[in-house]
Order: structure tokens, then sequence, then C-alpha cells
């Protein structure tokens, strides 16, 4: 891949002394839980006693795939265009959520199968109309693929120079759970039927169908199995976006919300292409796709809530957000044992 990523690992020498702050703060020691724990990640990703999360922003990335010809999914692909046009009208799931928390929301058309109008309130980084049906090719070529991890680069550029240093993100795009699929079962070696679920079909009338054709496409897949060829074969141009995406937050050393199965496994991907990206990375939430806590278990991830969410959108990585914020305010804003008389009571 063209693209490189210098990402850090941030230094260990802080963490001795954020420890120390967290522990002197007015509380028994350990009392306020994953807290402390987001406080300490936080705070050393940062390199500061005193983090700070500024300027929250929330990319969208949409695209179609053409695996949609299968049936993969009870929905029809026209949903994803739909879908934006909801998304700009304010009625979606993440638009509350970005309301509510106060999050800059952007929607990328990364490849929508859709002509939208130049003055349609959207970024236009459109790489095709759609990827191709990889149960006979890959769904995209090299170039294209390259081409996608750049446009997310640029989309998170455009963030960090608006001042923020926290960032999420999320998808929208028919059948991208089965794309997520094969990358997890390919990149886990954990088997396909452990990684399938039902998307969108909340009946799960249709798995069986997804799993014979996702198995047929395996069956048919000529490559060599290696990290790029598997992410271009089955990946789609949003999901490989929000990989570059997530490179350039951590090497710009912004904090990253990781969301639902989908982008749990960018956030797989985008590790397998550097393993520091994990330092960076916040996980709101385990969902209830079948394959994510699985996913989740693989990067050793520890989620902040499990709340039976499967929208997608990056939903449960925003409702997660009051909890982060409340470990920057808690290291920030309580007092310390040195600094009132209180006998430490631990």
């Amino acid at each position: 891949m063209k693209q490189q990523f210098n990402i850090e690992k941030p230094n260990d020498d802080i963490r001795s002394y954020l420890q120390e702050k967290i522990d002197n703060l007015t509380k028994p020691k350990g009392s306020l839980g994953t807290l402390e724990e987001l406080a300490m990640q936080i705070g050393w990703a940062q390199q500061t006693l005193s983090p700070e999360l500024k300027n929250p922003c929330h990319i969208v990335f949409a695209g179609d795939h053409g695996i949609a010809a299968e049936g993969v999914s009870p929905s029809p692909q026209e949903v994803t265009y739909q879908m934006i046009a909801n998304f700009w009208n304010g009625g979606a799931g993440i638009n509350f959520l970005s309301r509510q928390h106060g999050f800059n929301l952007k929607i990328v058309d990364a490849g929508v199968n859709y002509d939208f109008k130049e003055t349609d309130p959207i970024i236009n980084k459109k790489i095709r109309k759609s990827t191709r049906n990889y149960l006979h090719e890959a769904a995209m070529t090299q170039e294209e693929m390259e081409l996608a991890i750049q446009r997310g680069v640029e989309c998170v550029q455009a963030c960090y120079d608006e001042g923020c240093n926290v960032i999420g993100f999320g998808e929208m795009g028919i059948t991208n759970t089965s794309s997520s699929s094969l990358w997890m079962t390919y990149l886990t070696g954990i088997t396909l039927d452990k990684c399938i679920g039902a998307g969108c079909d909340h009946t799960g009338s249709i798995i069986n169908h997804k799993y014979n054709v996702l198995k047929k496409s395996m069956e048919n897949y000529k490559g060599d199995q290696s990290l790029e060829d598997i992410v271009r074969y089955f990946g789609g141009y949003e999901m490989v976006m929000a990989v570059g995406a997530m490179l350039k937050a951590a090497e710009l050393k912004m904090i990253i919300l990781v969301d639902g199965f989908i982008m749990t496994n960018c956030m797989l991907v985008a590790s397998k292409m550097n393993e520091n990206v994990l330092h960076y990375a916040i996980f709101g939430h385990q969902g209830d796709e079948a394959g994510h806590k699985l996913l989740l278990e693989y990067l050793k991830a520890k989620p902040i809530l499990n709340l039976g969410l499967r929208l997608g959108e990056g939903t449960g990585a925003l409702c997660a957000y009051p909890i982060i914020d409340s470990s920057v305010r808690m290291i920030n804003e309580m007092n310390s044992f040195k600094e009132i008389k209180v006998t430490k009571y631990f």
C-alpha cells in the first residue's frame, strides 16, 4: 500500500504520574472503575495529566456493495441513498445523538449507487457507484483501494484542521455486514458461521442464504490471502475509507470512538496495518450482531456499553461518549486529597 502512517505508541513514562493523580482524587482507590481506565488511556494517548476532548466530529461514510445483487439483505440497495437524505433532514439515529452530545456530523459519499446533486449537503469522495460483486470478482481494484484510503485520510485531516481531537466513525451501506464478516473470518481465523449475523434482518430468516453466498464467494476467491488482497477483494469503499480515516486519526493522536460490528472490523484491518492504532481507540459498545462479541475478544477490547444495539451509523460510539467525557471531567475536576482536608479513606 502506497500510503504510510507514522503512528507512535504513546510514551509509557507518563503512566505512573497519571496513576498517581487518579489514585489521589477524593475517592477510594479504583472506585470509579472504567472512568479511571478511560482517563488513563486518554491521558496516556495525549501525553498529559490534564487531557481534554475538543470539537468532537463524527463522520458517516456511505457506500454500496455489488454483493447486494445476491439477496444477502432483505433491504433493497436504494435504502442507502434514501437514508442519506434522512441524515440531511436530521431525522436518523445518528442525528439526535450528534445533537445531544455536540458532535459535528459529516456525511461522506464513498461509493453510493446514486447521482447526488452538486448542491446536496454531502462530502463527495465517491470512488465508483458501488463496488463490484465479489461472488464473481474483486470488489475493487488496488488503485481504488488506495484512493479510498487516501480519501479517508483527507476527511480526518479536515476535522483535525477544525480543532477536533476526538472523532467517531460510522457507516451506511446495505450488505456491509456481509463484507465485514468476510474480513473477520479471513483476518481472525474465526469460522464464517460465527462471523455472520442477521444485519438489518431482525427476523434472522435470511442468514442461511447469506452464509451460502458468502461461503461460495470464499470458494471462488483465488487471491493470495494477503491483508491488502482480502481488504480490496471483499471490502466496501465506505469501509476502506474508514480504515484510512482511523489510521490518520491515530497518526494525529486523536481519540477514536469505535462503533459496532462494521467499524470494529475496520479497526481490525487498521490494526493489522499498524497495531499502534489500538492505543487511540475506545470501543463504545458491544453490538447485537453475532460476531461482534468474538471480534472484540479477539482484539482484547473492552466495550463501554452493551445495549443490544445494531443500527450502525456510529450510534453506539456516540451513546458511550458521555461516559468518556465523564472520565476526562473526573481527572480534571475532582479535588485531590492534597488540595482539601479529607483523610484518605482507603
